[in-house]
């Protein structure tokens, strides 16, 4: 019998118990259909999270802020003059202990840190386009505007390197503010109004340069840095120091093209903690997060396996019952010359026919589901995160899972078809 011969028999053989064969595509069926769906869910949740990321860092920034460290007496801790402020001095927008500008030089000096930059937090009270100046709305800016970049619908980036005020508007502000539409908004020019430290309400005028996504790690709209210092600095209290909540360390690399490697993050927070510093990367602030997302992945993930485990017995079940009554069929075709090993290849395939039919049809299935719930989501619960696709159905992430299926199908036929690869033909022949 040729291969092709085995492979047709093997698939109409599967068969024969229409209903038997039926029952177990179906439960290898609800395993496909739930880890195509948790497959998706985590690759939509990390390409999601990696398209942030990117906006906010190349890889080559440490985030810097105080260590967390404390003092371990009982009572209120002695107050020094010369050490760092807490919030509600010198800078009453930001929380908790701020960076001094001693800080700012210990940092500057570690070696293999080439540019250091405070982020200034301020607070703007509204905002209003400069043709209807009495429509006002409030307004909050994203510290971290002066290190990231917009996902932008229209216009372009913040120049952090011009003198002039500039503003990226978050999506929601453009029918508010009077304007058609993203493109109409940029190049026009707003009101920002905010108090100062002497309690006097202030009116400064910024030119929209872009209209920015909504995000999942920046909230609010972006100011560039001649903006932003111009508010810090008529925020902060006269006579006391400037403090910051954060600051940005620009990393030089020793890989390949001046590439910022692991060893260098690792080499500069070390430094960063005997100077009672703490620095980390975007990512080490996803880490949370992203830990999370994949425990309720892989707990999903771990009902599907459950689910193909039982499945699996389901495949053995069928073809040990095929076996049994075929066993004179079996018996007639090693009489005629099939060896041993197509008997085996034979039962083996038709449980990969039948892993087969069970994985593509829950995959199928799943795709079609899938993107209709991820549409609707996406329109919903999920219109606050546009470019979220919250299950992406990648080519490779479905064939592997059919892959796999059909894997374990075959595993679960092996015992059946050895069985019947090693029926005696004359014996097999006699049974009744």
């Amino acid at each position: 019998m040729r291969i092709s011969d085995v492979f047709r028999s093997a698939t109409r053989n599967a068969f024969r118990s229409k209903l038997r064969t039926t029952l177990t595509v179906l439960s290898l069926f609800v395993g496909a259909f739930t880890l195509t769906l948790t497959t998706a869910l985590g690759a939509g949740v990390n390409d999601y999270v990696e398209r942030q990321v990117a906006t906010l860092s190349t890889g080559d920034i440490l985030l810097v802020s105080p260590a967390a460290s404390a003092d371990t007496t009982d009572g209120p801790n002695e107050y020094d003059p010369e050490g760092r402020q807490q919030s509600g001095v010198g800078n009453p927008l930001a929380s908790g202990t701020l960076l001094n500008q001693e800080d700012l030089d210990a940092i500057e000096a570690i070696d293999g840190v080439r540019q250091v930059e405070a982020v200034s937090q301020v607070s703007v009270d509204w905002v209003a386009a400069s043709t209807d100046p009495d429509s006002r709305f409030e307004l909050t800016i994203n510290p971290t505007s002066s290190i990231g970049r917009s996902d932008l619908a229209a216009g372009a980036q913040l120049d952090q390197e011009t003198g002039e005020r500039q503003v990226v508007l978050p999506e929601d502000y453009v029918d508010a503010l009077g304007y058609a539409d993203a493109e109409d908004a940029v190049g026009e020019t707003i009101v920002l109004g905010y108090v100062d430290a002497a309690q006097t309400e202030v009116e400064v005028e910024a030119t929209v340069v872009g209209v920015a996504r909504a995000s999942l790690f920046a909230a609010g709209a972006g100011a560039n840095a001649a903006l932003t210092t111009e508010v810090a600095d008529a925020q902060t209290v006269p006579g006391q120091p400037r403090a910051w909540p954060l600051a940005v360390a620009y990393l030089d690399g020793s890989g390949a093209d001046g590439a910022v490697t692991e060893a260098d993050i690792a080499d500069v927070k070390s430094e960063l903690v005997a100077a009672d510093l703490a620095g980390q990367t975007v990512e080490d602030q996803l880490g949370i997060v992203q830990t999370v997302i994949n425990g309720i992945i892989g707990v999903l993930t771990a009902f599907a396996i459950v689910a193909l485990i039982a499945a699996s017995f389901g495949i053995v079940n069928t073809l040990l019952m095929s076996v049994q009554e075929r066993t004179r069929e079996i018996g007639l075709m090693k009489a005629m010359g099939m060896s041993n090993g197509r008997v085996f290849g034979l039962f083996s395939l038709e449980a990969v026919v039948i892993g087969f039919l069970g994985s593509a049809l829950g995959a199928l299935v799943a795709i079609a589901v899938g993107s209709a719930l991820a549409g609707g989501l996406s329109q919903t619960v999920l219109a606050d995160l546009p470019g979220l696709q919250i299950l992406l159905f990648e080519p490779s992430g479905v064939i592997g899972v059919i892959v796999v299926i059909m894997v374990i199908a075959f595993l679960s036929g092996v015992l059946p078809a050895r069985r019947a690869a090693r029926q005696d033909p004359i014996e097999s022949l006699r049974y009744e």
